[in-house]
């Protein structure tokens, strides 16, 4: 009978049976989670890592500050663009399949990355990652959920998964600045070729391989191609602009050329068997609201680090390891922060939580604007960077509460690539925009040298901080007051976010 639950004895045969298709006969659901949460730390750990190597990429491969943005630019673009074509690929073809496959690309591309004697071997080797990563967050993720049916083993491998996604956000910055201090901005490429090999040889290990979704279901290649072209197109448009001119027919080509794939992919979106984006997502009220503010705050979590990287190191003249742990209890505030306020939604509500959060945000970002040519690093750097972190993370857990609820369970995995395809793209196409205003400024002040740069990182934190506060303006428009009602996937969307 579906309701009767006589006794405990039936969920652990139920939990067992659901592990055996997910683990091998006799791995234990530790093993699973292990393999899941390392690659889950892997995928986050390489979106943070690079920061700090920037300038000593920028040295050894000649870069411009164009090419700098795309190294962090272009493994954003082709994860965001491509988490939905690949969630979709791990219930149509198993997720092991997927999963290896990730790993398979992720390692490789590692590996010519690290290895680049030129500076577009690096950027092709970012653009594979972001592929790679695109595969593993999602089949990763799955990986936990399909083998953890007993309800306080799932909620302790889910913890764990969050906790690895969160502090690889920490990790990164500390790793890449040791890395690159003490062997090689090399070193913050390489580094994953032994993690992703290891992940490999212990999913052949361990799990079982996969079996296909049976039907006739068909994937959205053209949605998927279309919109990551789309973006990278619009992306690139911004960031060659200082260069070349807003009105220069190159500029104006490639960004016409971004708006017509963004209007294709809608069409191919319309008339698609198995969309990429169901139009009952978007049905949902406090889902758009919610994905529009995940796609704004996406700059507002990746530009601050960008630019504090680049200013301490170029600017400051700090080492890339200082820079790092100077970085840290940033990041860290967030990662905290993330899991904290989760707690606090059911008190005060997503609206009054991402207003509050998007205010503090904007008086951090504010207090950053004022950042000397020559900062004492506790006024001018640390406390400003502490306020940053605390109002991002109370920004969160509410704004995935809102992209998530209410929508139908047989869309909950969509909702889940929507809202990280938004963050993704979000944190892509404001740090083009971002670097591109912070570029105008430092050619047009009268300044010179440092002081000129400074003046263009003064103006996009300003800018920056007004997105925070037209986010906390956003949250206005969500109705109701969405509760932690379903628990169970909001712990695997905070686990996403972080």
């Amino acid at each position: 009978m579906p309701h009767e639950r006589p006794s405990g004895a039936t969920v652990t045969l139920s939990a067992e049976h659901t592990a055996q298709e997910v683990a091998k006969p006799g791995v234990g659901l530790a093993a699973v989670a292990v393999i899941a949460c390392l690659a889950q730390f892997m995928v986050v750990l390489d979106s943070s890592i690079v920061n700090v190597a920037l300038p000593s990429m920028k040295t050894g491969l000649g870069l411009s500050a164009t090419a700098q943005q795309w190294v962090v630019n272009g493994y954003l673009i082709t994860f965001g663009g491509l988490l939905l074509l690949a969630s979709r690929a791990s219930d149509l073809f198993g997720r092991r399949r997927v999963f290896q496959i990730g790993l398979v690309v992720f390692t490789a591309a590692s590996l010519f990355g690290g290895l680049a004697q030129d500076g577009w071997m690096l950027l092709a080797a970012r653009l594979v990652q972001g592929a790679g990563a695109a595969a593993l967050a999602p089949s990763s993720l799955s990986l936990i959920t399909a083998s953890h049916t007993e309800p306080r083993r799932r909620t302790l491998a889910m913890t764990w998964w969050g906790v690895a996604a969160s502090s690889a956000g920490a990790a990164g910055i500390v790793l890449g600045g040791l890395l690159t201090a003490s062997l090689s901005w090399r070193w913050v490429m390489l580094v994953n070729v032994p993690i992703g090999t290891g992940l490999l040889a212990g999913s052949l290990i361990c799990l079982r391989p996969s079996t296909p979704s049976e039907g006739r279901a068909r994937m959205d290649v053209p949605g998927a191609v279309t919109i990551t072209l789309a973006a990278a197109a619009i992306v690139y448009g911004v960031s060659i602009a200082p260069d070349h001119g807003w009105g220069s027919g190159e500029v104006l080509a490639v960004l016409i050329g971004g708006v017509v794939l963004l209007t294709a992919f809608v069409a191919i979106e319309r008339r698609a068997d198995e969309p990429l984006i169901p139009s009952a997502v978007f049905a949902v009220h406090n889902v758009r609201i919610g994905n529009i503010l995940t796609l704004c705050m996406g700059g507002v979590l990746t530009a601050p680090l960008f630019f504090l990287s680049l200013y301490l190191q170029q600017v400051l003249g700090e080492s890339a390891l200082r820079t790092g742990m100077s970085l840290l209890p940033m990041v860290s505030v967030i990662s905290v922060g993330v899991l904290v306020s989760q707690r606090l939604i059911p008190t005060f509500g997503p609206r009054r939580l991402v207003v509050g959060g998007g205010l503090i945000t904007a008086v951090g970002l504010a207090w950053l604007a004022q950042l000397p040519a020559h900062a004492a690093y506790v006024g001018h750097v640390l406390i400003p960077t502490l306020v940053v972190g605390a109002g991002t993370s109370v920004m969160m857990m509410p704004a995935i509460v809102a992209a998530t609820t209410g929508v139908a369970p047989r869309n909950a995995g969509v909702a889940s690539g929507l809202l990280n395809m938004c963050r993704q793209l979000g944190a892509a196409l404001g740090l083009a925009a971002l670097v591109t205003i912070a570029s105008s400024v430092t050619h047009g002040s009268r300044a010179t040298g440092s002081a000129a740069v400074v003046d263009g990182y003064h103006v996009a934190f300003y800018v920056i901080a007004a997105i925070s506060v037209v986010s906390a303006l956003l949250s206005l428009l969500l109705k109701g007051a969405a509760t932690a009602s379903r628990p169970r996937q909001h712990d695997e969307e905070a686990a996403h976010a972080a």
